[in-house]
């Protein structure tokens, strides 16, 4: 593991969500508080609020991609394309580590929105078992795209729309 795959563990098991966890190590970075980052990122965690379509983990990672990549404007089409392909790369990548990148699929059913669900989540230990093993590896992988990336400089004009 690395420090940030590290520091995103111990903010999930300090109790932040998945996303919040993934975004949090990577806020220097992306030029983003830590505060703004884990408020941003939220509405995302348990496969975005709570209705287990895809993974906090993953919606976290394509919001350090995007922070990273963006877009230069609204007419800029190639920045936004090479998010995209970031970003393809990313959840190919998850899957195929995972088999999904859909929370519900990842937590073997399990419906968090019952109380049923809930205690099967905590019976079976998935948060540490399932959730925690997907913030690393969200981590990890985008460590590894990231390292490939060319760099990317901001000035004034990319602030100012």
């Amino acid at each position: 593991m690395s420090a940030l795959s590290d520091m995103a563990t111990e903010k999930f098991v300090s109790g932040y969500n998945c996303a919040q966890a993934v975004v949090w190590p990577f806020c220097d970075e992306i030029n983003l508080d830590s505060f703004t980052a884990r408020n941003i990122a939220c509405g995302f965690g348990a496969g975005i609020s709570k209705r287990q379509e895809t993974c906090g983990a993953v919606t976290g990672g394509i919001m350090v991609l995007g922070m990273l990549l963006g877009t230069r404007g609204a007419h800029d089409r190639s920045t936004t394309e090479e998010t995209y392909a970031m970003s393809d790369e990313f959840i190919s990548r998850f899957e195929e580590a995972h088999g999904s990148c859909n929370c519900r699929e990842l937590l073997g059913g399990c419906d968090l929105n019952t109380e049923e669900g809930r205690e099967q989540m905590k019976e079976l230990d998935l948060r540490n078992k399932t959730c925690k093993v997907c913030v690393n590896s969200a981590v990890e992988i985008l460590e590894q795209i990231i390292s490939n990336l060319p760099e990317k400089s901001i000035d004034e004009s990319d602030l100012a729309e």
